[in-house]
């Protein structure tokens, strides 16, 4: 499943909004997600091996920590202004710094390293908060959420421009749908 739209995608491939959906949702349903698993996540969204060596136990317990910040301060919250000022926050105390980079045969992009001096958390927390800045700015107001779906706590980026999107998959929004219909049916009010 796709949580970004194209247009918020960088160019070469490079989608830190849907590593942060992933790893959030991760931790949401695992809170104590092991080490292994934090590092099967990363290296599905492109990091090395050789850098996730250095992912021990204390680094991954960091990390589980801002991912559940992000989704706590920023994630799941549904006011703009709460969530930039969160957003603002969270990339002022970063030890990782975004800069414009072109390497490995990928385009310019906005990256941020995970430098000498920087946990796997800053540059998570970095990477993260950036990429919803990013969102937030370009769309003017959130554009994530957790699904509505009941029983359902997935959380999705949004879809861009249009109606804004309240579920993390079709199969939620269908769901919801026939569950309305049919409590719509049984009390009388018909399927019109």
């Amino acid at each position: 499943m796709r949580y970004m739209v194209p247009s918020t995608q960088l160019p070469g491939g490079f989608r830190p909004g849907e590593r942060l959906i992933d790893l959030a949702n991760a931790v949401r349903e695992d809170p104590e997600l092991p080490r292994d698993a934090l590092a099967a996540v990363l290296a599905r969204h492109g990091e090395s091996e050789r850098d996730l060596a250095s992912l021990n136990q204390a680094e991954a317990d960091a990390l589980r920590a801002a991912v559940a910040e992000l989704t706590d301060r920023v994630l799941t919250e549904d006011d703009t202004d709460r969530a930039a000022a969160a957003l603002n926050d969270l990339l002022a105390r970063c030890g990782a710094r975004p800069r414009l980079s072109r390497h490995d045969g990928h385009a310019w992009h906005l990256h941020v390293d995970r430098g000498d001096d920087a946990s796997w958390a800053d540059w998570f927390t970095a990477t993260g908060a950036l990429a919803l800045a990013r969102l937030l700015s370009e769309r003017g107001g959130i554009d994530w959420g957790e699904c509505a779906a009941p029983g359902c706590r997935r959380l999705f980026l949004g879809g861009g421009p249009g109606v804004p999107r309240r579920y993390c998959s079709r199969t939620c929004a269908t769901r919801t749908r026939v569950a309305a219909h049919r409590a719509r049916t049984a009390r009388g009010g018909g399927g019109q």
